[in-house]
């Protein structure tokens, strides 16, 4: 009988940061969604492996003024998954404000409105921990030097058990300037575990590090240091930051991303023990596994997060997200099926990387064939829509009404450098004012524009590089936008989006 395995990664997109959580048989997954909304994803499982999205614990992202247009790296940073006195919790830093938590007594909410838990520059990536036998409660913190000119370093709080306030200044509880060769220090996760207080942190960058683990007697330490997972000889490059679970069976396992350029940061599942020495043993001896035996759990169904979406009654999916808070009449909601987006009127037409107003979801991490139906609903000169590929450059195809009326198939780009779009192809005449469009997603994130309007599929322009953003994988993005003036300018229809092998 053959054994079931897994590979690696096992979330094949942009899951930046994730920490996850147990609660009886389940397992349930949260990740860094930056300045999009909704934000805080949540994701669950029966065995580590196979994945779904299930909600998001914030609508918006506050305060609402600053995210009314797009702050891609900004906004919410590593969150912590948590579940104490039979609430979930979470936990994370904003660089720019402080460190947030919501919490709600199901995975599905309903979730409390952020709550300021300490204001300041540069506070991220923090994690809480009650203390079951004592009572007490802690958090851990690092540092964004581009905010604070602090990083390298972790700082410990005691805290309110409600979560709501903490009780002391802070204290730095490991100093990794003191540590010979590492840096970056980040991204801690805390817990206890044989009489030790844990620390399992990331250094070394996000590119090249290596996942740390640290232990105590004492909350405010002092900590000894061990490098527990980093690449070795494997093609897994920077394997580091995400959580420890341990099975009802007591199997345990740390989730952790690696970075992948365009692609961001994916997910994969490692196996854990403990050495004879009562450090964590990660992987295949410290290094990363590409492929490995299933968890000791009931079998599941293949399953991942949704990608394709019919929008019946106008309604998207849980898998998009828009690139700011969404404003009032962006997408309507009607009796058919097809996701209709407001042609919204913007003096940034001219740059995608703008807008609030596009609905984005994951570039996959794998090739794939990304297809859409598209209706220009609109007489407006100018206004257009269409498929992106968004990151700090960015592609699209789509269709715009000419000043004659007509509808026109255009395919658009702009470089990192570029603060404005050109075309990649010559323009030409959708006569029906439709067009099905497709993007070809190949090895390394090169995608190849295409588009049908009525005499098949033909390709548009030279193969576009995706790019990520600083800290965020490339996005696919649907979006309608028209010229500044006055009145509605109409609207565009997008129906049958598939996302599917090559």
């Amino acid at each position: 009988m053959t054994t079931p395995t897994y590979r690696n990664p096992v979330l094949d997109a942009d899951w930046s940061d994730p920490d996850v959580v147990r609660v009886g048989d389940d397992f349930y997954l949260t990740a860094s969604s930056f300045g999009r909304a909704p934000g805080l994803p949540l994701l669950h499982s029966r065995d580590l492996v196979n994945w779904t999205l299930v909600g998001h614990a914030l609508d918006r992202l506050e305060p609402a003024e600053e995210f009314e247009r797009p702050r891609h790296d900004c906004g919410v940073w590593a969150p912590s998954l948590r579940y104490h006195d039979e609430r979930f919790w979470i936990f994370w830093g904003d660089p720019d404000q402080g460190i947030f938590q919501v919490n709600a007594p199901e995975i599905r909410g309903p979730w409390t409105r952020p709550h300021l838990l300490k204001a300041g520059k540069g506070l991220i990536d923090p994690c809480p921990l009650w203390d079951d036998e004592t009572g007490e409660a802690y958090l851990v913190h690092a540092w964004a030097k581009s905010r604070s000119g602090i990083k390298n370093r972790l700082t410990g709080h005691r805290m309110h058990p409600d979560g709501t306030a903490l009780l002391d200044e802070g204290k730095v509880i490991v100093d990794a300037d003191r540590i010979p060769g590492w840096f970056t220090l980040e991204g801690p996760k805390l817990y206890q575990h044989d009489g030790w207080y844990w620390i399992l942190a990331p250094a070394g960058s996000v590119e090249t590090g290596w996942q740390g683990a640290f232990r105590s007697r004492g909350f405010f330490g002092p900590y000894e240091e061990k490098i527990v997972l980093e690449q070795k000889d494997t093609d897994v490059n920077g394997p580091h930051q995400g959580g420890w679970v341990r099975t009802a069976t007591g199997e345990d396992w740390f989730l952790h991303f690696q970075q992948r350029g365009a692609y961001g940061r994916v997910v994969h599942l490692q196996p854990m023990r403990w050495g004879p020495d009562g450090w964590p043993v990660l992987g295949d001896d410290g290094a990363p596994v590409a492929v490995h035996e299933m968890p000791d759990l009931p079998p599941q169904p293949p399953a991942a997060p949704a990608t394709d979406d019919d929008f019946p009654g106008g309604r998207y999916g849980r898998q998009w997200q828009w690139t700011a808070n969404p404003g009032d009449g962006w997408a309507t909601q009607h009796s058919g099926d097809g996701l209709r987006l407001t042609c919204v009127r913007s003096a940034d037409a001219h740059d995608l990387r703008k807008l609030p107003s596009v609905l984005t979801q994951r570039l996959p991490g794998a090739p794939r064939t990304v297809e859409v139906e598209l209706r220009l609903d609109s007489d407006e000169p100018g206004a257009r829509a269409g498929l992106a590929v968004l990151g700090d450059a960015f592609g699209w195809i789509g269709l715009q009404r000419g000043t004659d009326g007509t509808a026109h198939l255009v395919h658009r780009f702009a470089e990192a450098v570029a603060d404005a779009e050109r075309d990649a192809a010559h323009p030409r005449l959708a006569p029906e004012g439709r067009a099905r469009l497709r993007i070809e997603i190949g090895a390394d994130a090169r995608c190849r524009f295409s588009a049908d309007t009525g005499d098949g599929f033909r390709p548009s322009g030279p193969v576009f590089a995706a790019t990520p953003w600083r800290w965020v994988g490339a996005l696919l993005g649907l979006f309608a936008l028209a010229p500044t003036g006055q009145g509605h300018a109409g609207a565009a229809t997008f129906n049958r989006f598939r996302i599917s092998p090559p």
